[in-house]
């Protein structure tokens, strides 16, 4: 009988060979990790390079995901406008050189009127003047009352009154010539033309315009603005119309800034003011527009919302006051039976104080026009 001899077979040593890519645990919701870590399996494991952890959210596994920073707001392009578009002053003339020119042109004409012949007795003996040879009008007589014309009219018409505030605009053929800001007596080229400018200290009070708190209530505002126009060529040829561009920075600038109703905390008027006021200066200075202030002059909510945020502040107003009544009451009574108690008036079991208590809080609200709880 042959007897067979069980061996236990021992496990082959590991093969030398390349080296084994190291293994990786890892799923979208946590950081790649090498299994080696874990086991220690590989007696030299080889350096493998980690990703950045995963931090989305994955869908039902209940993670949280990790809190990012917000991404900065994009930058609002700011309004620019032709930079060579820039108030410089016109070339004026004081007004007695037009007066002047235009006294000139005028004898001019006289003169010519004589020396053809056709000026009435009456002016050439008003004006003492010897008999002319009457040479009829001819060629030369034409030439010389064209250009007296012409220098009377030049003269007399490039007459203009500047005023103390105002300023006008020049330009020729649709080219900025220069801006007027003289006061009195002056003579501008007739061929250009004229738009004046008011750059005296301006306020102007707006209609209700649409607004919204912090909590998004819709409300209507009423604000005040104080401007003035700086540079008179960006105002005047820069924009359309440099008021209704000033309302429509206002009206962007509240629908930016949360504005609060009165009542509310002493400094959100003034921040509100400031902020519209740094808003609406930025973006009325390329166009040259001057803003000193923003200011709410009136806050109210809008008429969809009206009746009931006043329900709302009513409600508030009377929970604010029951609950100071209610804390008067209750510092009465405790106030009154720890006197009785500490000067030994009364002895009272745990019973009988409640009872006094609840006798004295009807007592204090009763006289405070309140019902008793």
């Amino acid at each position: 009988m042959s007897t067979t001899t069980s061996h236990t077979s021992e496990p082959d040593p590991p093969a030398e060979g390349p080296a084994r890519s190291a293994r990786l645990i890892q799923n979208e919701g946590t950081t790649e990790i090498p299994v080696h870590l874990l086991f220690r399996d590989d007696p030299d494991p080889a350096p493998v390079a980690l990703k950045p952890a995963v931090v989305s959210r994955r869908q039902g596994t209940g993670e949280q995901p990790r809190l990012r920073r917000p991404a900065p707001a994009p930058h609002r392009p700011v309004p620019r406008v032709d930079p060579a578009l820039a108030e410089r002053p016109a070339r004026v003339l004081p007004g007695a050189a037009g007066v002047l020119a235009g006294l000139c042109g005028a004898a001019g004409c006289a003169a010519t009127s004589w020396w053809a012949g056709v000026l009435p007795p009456l002016a050439v003996e008003a004006l003492r003047l010897p008999a002319a040879s009457g040479a009829g009008l001819g060629p030369a007589q034409w030439a010389a009352y064209a250009g007296a014309g012409a220098l009377g009219l030049f003269g007399f018409g490039g007459l203009a009154r500047g005023r103390t505030g105002r300023a006008w605009v020049l330009d020729l053929f649709g080219r900025y010539r220069g801006t007027v800001r003289r006061s009195g007596l002056l003579w501008v080229n007739p061929l250009l033309l004229r738009r004046r400018v008011d750059v005296r200290l301006r306020h102007w009070r707006s209609e209700p315009v649409p607004a919204a708190d912090a909590s998004g209530v819709a409300l209507r505002v009423v604000v005040l603005v104080v401007w003035r126009v700086r540079d008179t060529a960006r105002a005047t040829l820069g924009v359309e119309d440099h008021e209704t561009y000033l309302r429509e920075c206002v009206e962007a600038a509240l629908a930016r800034v949360p504005v609060e109703m009165p009542g509310g905390t002493r400094a959100a008027g003034p921040a509100a003011g400031e902020a519209l006021t740094r808003l609406v200066a930025a973006d009325a200075a390329p166009v040259g527009l001057e803003v000193y202030s923003v200011q709410p002059l009136r806050v109210e909510y809008a008429p969809e919302v009206a009746a009931a945020m006043n329900r709302r502040r009513i409600a508030a107003l009377d929970a604010q006051h029951r609950a100071s009544v209610l804390t008067s009451v209750v510092d009465s009574v405790e106030d009154t039976v720890t006197r009785l108690t500490v000067r030994g008036l009364v002895e009272l079991d745990d019973y009988e104080r409640k009872a006094l208590v609840k006798d004295l809080t009807v007592a204090f609200c009763s006289g405070r026009g309140e019902t008793a709880p």
